[in-house]
């Protein structure tokens, strides 16, 4: 039995905050991704240009980088957005800049991952839509995005497994993820291999249950579109 030294509850906790820091920048990643994607397959340049330029800037700065600037670059913004409101000492916290960070290199990814599912839809199924007097919203949403969530889902699943080891990024904000939690301990322990080992489990079991939840979302996308080509 392995020695936690009265650590487990901490590991434990860092554990939950990964889970919610990884949903939560999942959650804003998947919006800016979405959006992402159609504005590079607008007609209109312009949209296609903020498109591009967001995806190429996001996805040529590494991750950590996104996370110092945001937490540290945006001190100087959130203090004068403070004394606009008369809110003192207003700044963003570990866990906000985390996600914010997180989630943009997610939604950045995820541009090209939905522009490729857009892609791959045939323009006939919009022209069907369109011969049914369908609006181009409800194509969008009856047509086109139950299509392209099944085809982008494996490409996504394989994100959020990144996403969620990427979290251990954060723990340089101070965030008491699992892997400042584990920091904290090795320093108290003096035992770097055992947390540091008790870590890369709970992240290997993080990842094993993403695989499985994927899993079971592609088979539920696809049960129409199996019946269909059946």
């Amino acid at each position: 039995m392995i020695d936690l030294h009265g650590f487990g509850p901490a590991l434990v906790a860092g554990t939950w905050m990964t889970i919610q820091l990884a949903l939560a920048s999942l959650a804003l990643g998947l919006i800016l991704g979405l959006l992402g994607a159609l504005a590079k397959t607008s007609p209109y340049a312009t949209l296609r240009w903020v498109g591009g330029t967001y995806s190429t800037i996001v996805r040529g700065i590494p991750e950590l980088l996104w996370v110092l600037l945001i937490y540290f670059g945006t001190t100087d913004v959130m203090r004068a957005l403070g004394e606009l409101f008369g809110i003192k000492n207003l700044a963003l916290s570990p866990f906000a800049a985390g996600t914010i960070a997180l989630g943009l290199c997610f939604g950045a990814y995820a541009t090209e991952v939905f522009r490729g599912a857009l892609l791959a839809i045939p323009k006939g199924h919009r022209e069907a839509g369109l011969a049914l007097g369908l609006s181009k919203v409800r194509i969008f949403w009856r047509l086109v995005l139950p299509q392209m969530w099944r085809i982008a889902l494996p490409g996504l699943g394989n994100l959020f497994m990144i996403l969620m080891k990427d979290t251990a990024l954060v723990s340089v904000i101070g965030l008491e993820e699992i892997m400042r939690r584990s920091q904290i301990a090795v320093s108290v322990s003096k035992e770097p291999f055992t947390f540091f080992l008790v870590a890369a489990f709970i992240y290997l079991g993080l990842t094993v249950l993403a695989m499985t939840c994927m899993h079971f979302l592609e088979k539920r996308a696809a049960r129409g579109f199996a019946r269909s080509a059946a």
